[in-house]
């Protein structure tokens, strides 16, 4: 088991820095083509009437009718096509061969690259003070974001949902207008992809790229040249290929950017840009815990850095209410005072002195520390490798990431709100002998986020892929036990976030079994 995890994630490690590598230097050469071109076996072409996730329908946005094949001004479009086939680049096919394995995949790597790039904590001020980056002025030092695990947990629900919600219109319009694709029209027309018997208007991909440079403009906006860079080469990969003619694409790019502004005004009012407390509130959740007579948590940081966003718990979840958060909230960690806590602490005491290559190589595995994609993209990663095997339409990988995703986000939300409202010390901060092997997360004990997001990712992927539940559980444990291993968490931390994950993933699977798409 063990072997075919490492393989799985070194696969897409690759993959990430591959994309990251292309992000500095610009060379669409370097770019890593290990998935196979997008060729479902089953089209999903029922997908129009499956249950959206914000938009109240998938018609709530009006697409005009598109032109009909028989007029002048379509036969110049299938003129372009043909005029770039005829002089066709390298870097052109490059695009294609890039573009091809499938929007949502390669959308969702972009997305951990950028990620990975901005997953670094600011440094601190002469004063001793820390900066916190601001959306309202992101170029400035701090850039914004910092895409600690929260953060890139609603980052990657966001893109995911709206990408979900934006298909299912796709897949409406398609059914509603029945616009055939241009080969259709043209038998002479080369298709440099495979061909898909789905109706051409509106483009699916023009539809990714629409909704996702909108979100993506929102959560990294000093990343806008590159991600509208991005956007161009699949647009232009739709018509290079002989799959869209460009009404197909343009009529896409529109649908995509009016389904984003439903998903950017829910962000806006979501809570997230008061995650970050300030110093009356981080004072305040110490004394608090102080007054109950247990031990609070404290930055061991020099100088103290704040508590990574304290009031992610507050957070507004897809899938979960307020109530809901609270009902599910763990219930209290073992007292700082008790025989149950001196003996969690004993064995992180000892796991910090096991030296051992194996319990090593799993912290070095699962750690998702600063300059990665965080636990949410680890699991990302693996959620892309495993659904790349099943074949999948574009609206069903999109389906699949949402529920992931958003699962994944509430998993934060509820995993925070226990952080919070526990504020439970360290291991290292209970006794400074302990060494870790993995660094020190900047934020309470209780619960562990990394079994909170593996026991919510594992119980999503489980459902959808049941042949697969065995290896998504070990995989969940194994990532638990990581923050054992590397002396960061107790024993209560990673059992009680586990079971808090279940919890958090099983609304998302009951989202799956009755979204009309099962």
């Amino acid at each position: 088991m063990k072997n075919k995890i490492q393989i799985t994630i070194s696969k897409s490690l690759l993959l990430l820095l591959v994309a990251f590598n292309y992000a500095c230097n610009n060379d669409i050469t370097e770019r890593n083509y290990q998935f196979p071109q997008l060729n479902p076996a089953n089209p999903d072409e029922l997908a129009g009437t499956w249950k959206p996730i914000l938009l109240a329908s998938p018609d709530e946005f009006p697409l005009d009718a598109p032109i009909a094949t028989t007029l002048p001004a379509y036969t110049r479009e299938i003129n372009e096509i043909k005029s770039y086939q005829t002089n066709i680049t390298k870097q052109q096919r490059a695009i294609i061969d890039y573009w091809s394995v499938g929007g949502v995949l390669r959308w969702n790597e972009i997305m951990r690259t950028l990620v990975a790039k901005h997953n670094r904590p600011p440094f601190q001020n002469p004063d001793e003070t820390y900066p916190i980056p601001s959306g309202a002025n992101p170029f400035a030092n701090p850039e914004f974001p910092f895409s600690n695990p929260p953060y890139a947990a609603r980052a990657y629900a966001y893109v995911s949902a709206a990408q979900y919600d934006a298909m299912l219109a796709t897949w409406h319009y398609k059914k509603l207008y029945n616009r055939p694709a241009p080969f259709v029209v043209d038998a002479t027309l080369p298709v440099l992809i495979p061909k898909s018997n789905l109706p051409a208007y509106p483009s699916e991909d023009a539809v990714l790229a629409g909704v996702t440079v909108e979100l993506l403009k929102l959560l990294f906006p000093t990343e806008i040249a590159f991600i509208q860079e991005k956007a161009e080469e699949e647009k232009l990969y739709r018509i290079i290929s002989g799959a869209n003619v460009r009404s197909d694409v343009d009529a896409g790019i529109s649908l995509g950017r009016k389904i984003a502004t439903k998903f950017i005004a829910r962000a806006s009012t979501d809570g997230a840009g008061a995650a970050v407390g300030n110093k009356d509130l981080w004072t305040l959740l110490e004394t608090q815990t102080a007054a109950t007579g247990e031990t609070p948590w404290k930055s061991l940081e020099k100088p103290a850095r704040p508590p990574m966003l304290p009031m992610f718990g507050k957070v507004k979840s897809f899938l979960m209410t307020p109530e809901m958060v609270v009902a599910s909230r763990p219930v209290p960690p073992p007292s700082t005072k008790s025989e149950q806590f001196a003996k969690e602490l004993a064995e992180i005491k000892a796991f910090s002195k096991d030296n051992s290559k194996k319990n090593q190589d799993i912290v070095t595995f699962w750690a998702d520390g600063v300059g990665t994609y965080t636990p949410p993209g680890h699991w990302n990663a693996i959620a892309a490798e495993a659904f790349a095997e099943q074949n999948y339409s574009e609206v069903r990988w999109a389906r699949n990431m949402a529920l992931l995703n958003i699962s994944m986000m509430d998993a934060a939300t509820s995993c925070w709100d226990a952080k919070t409202f526990y504020f439970n010390p360290r291991p290292t901060q209970m006794d400074s002998s302990i060494k870790t092997t993995t660094g020190i997360p900047n934020f309470p004990a209780y619960v562990s986020g990394h079994s909170t997001f593996s026991g919510a990712a594992c119980t999503v992927l489980s459902h959808i892929l049941p042949a697969k539940a065995e290896s998504f559980k070990a995989m969940a444990k194994e990532a638990s036990d990581s923050r054992l291993f590397g002396a960061i968490h107790y024993r209560s931390d990673c059992e009680k976030g586990l079971i808090l994950g279940k919890t958090v993933g099983n609304f998302a699977v009951a989202r799956a079994k009755a979204d009309g798409a099962e």
